[in-house]
């Protein structure tokens, strides 16, 4: 069995929350190498996406593995003593504790994993977000493991025929089900369709009984109780063979469909599909982007990365989520540009809420009708 695991996590921005500084890169790459040599990993990329550090990796661990874990928050920490001594925004930002605790879970860095049998073939793609948070995969997994109109192999490939099983998780009350699709499809669209609270966690093939897909699914503000900047989430997707080719499970992204996050993550944007060298969002802290790295694994090694949004196909998307980027900044502080209320539980509206209470006062149930003007005598 093969694991691969996408570990990312914040930990300093250049210039401040657009990218990650090279010398930080640079780090990573050198634990990675190390850790590959000793026999922990199989083998590693270091990738980024905005101010994001994602480390790709394969090993025979299994998830939550301690070991991954542990080296994954030893890395982060490494490129935070970087980002700390050039002074970069944010520097650990999405570190939440001083010691690590047996996994990840609960600590900041988001994580995606899979457990596999390599097949003879085995192309796996990596998406890697930022200026978003976790639903913002909600909308693409559909299309790609629901739709027949974005995926044709689910009428014409009889090992898609079937469906596939969603795995989707409820943030706020921290419980979990699976959807049988396409038979609880539009149960299923209830949830997902609210992305801030229900994610897709995971989604399963009912012929090959294998797992397809998995994202990360930590909300930061929900771990620390504040708002401690957007989750920016990753996903792996299985291709080929039962599963949605390649071009399928890109297909979503030519549409720039609105998710939350940019500026302050208190706002909604287009998700823009771009290449590894635009994958820096400035404008507004965006708009949101995502960058898709393929690989093949043959003995757990990665071949690649392919960056597959390098295509002029996706343009037009891009294009499209500028207009749209347009549109939504003339709202400026109102919605729909703005998270609804209930979204900005973690920003300034909390406090002005404990502020404001005492001036809040009952509305009258009579409305005093003013007394009309004494006309003037007539000469």
């Amino acid at each position: 069995m093969i694991t691969l695991s996408v570990i990312k996590a914040d930990t300093g921005g250049f210039v401040g929350h657009s990218a990650v500084h090279p010398d930080m890169l640079a780090e990573a790459r050198r634990e990675l190498g190390r850790a590959t040599a000793s026999g922990l990993l199989i083998d590693g990329r270091v990738a980024s996406c905005g101010d994001d550090i994602s480390l790709i990796m394969t090993h025979t661990y299994g998830v939550d593995a301690g070991l991954i874990h542990s080296f994954a928050w030893d890395t982060f920490r490494a490129t935070t003593r970087i980002a700390q001594e050039l002074r970069l925004y944010g520097a650990g930002q999405d570190l939440l504790s001083d010691a690590f605790s047996g996994n990840l879970k609960g600590m900041g860095p988001g994580y995606a994993e899979l457990e596999f049998e390599e097949r003879p073939s085995e192309p796996v793609l990596c998406f890697l977000a930022d200026k978003t948070e976790p639903g913002a995969w909600n909308l693409p997994l559909y299309k790609m493991f629901a739709d027949p109109f974005n995926t044709p192999g689910l009428v014409i490939d009889e090992k898609m025929h079937a469906g596939f099983g969603f795995e989707v998780y409820d943030l706020y009350e921290e419980k979990r089900i699976v959807f049988d699709c396409p038979a609880d499809i539009y149960d299923m669209l209830m949830y997902i369709g609210a992305p801030a609270r229900y994610v897709v966690h995971g989604v399963r093939s009912k012929t090959l009984g294998e797992t397809a897909a998995a994202t990360s699914t930590q909300r930061l503000s929900l771990i620390a109780g504040k708002y401690v900047g957007k989750d920016d989430p990753v996903m792996i997707i299985r291709c080929q063979s039962g599963l949605p080719a390649v071009g399928e499970a890109l297909e979503p992204f030519a549409f720039p469909y609105t998710v939350a996050g940019c500026m302050r993550g208190s706002h909604h944007a287009p998700f823009m599909p771009v290449p590894v060298e635009h994958a820096h969002p400035s404008r507004f802290d965006g708009p949101p982007r995502v960058v898709c790295l393929g690989f093949q694994i043959r003995g757990g090694k990665l071949i690649g990365p392919r960056d597959m949004f390098d295509d002029p196909a996706f343009d037009r998307a891009r294009q499209q989520a500028g207009e749209v980027m347009d549109y939504l900044r003339r709202h400026g502080p109102f919605e729909p540009h703005r998270l609804p209320l209930e979204d900005l539980e973690y920003t300034t509206m909390s406090i002005l809420s404990r502020r404001l209470a005492n001036r809040w006062t009952p509305m009258t149930t009579e409305v005093a009708t003013p007394t009309p003007p004494t006309p003037s005598p007539v000469p």
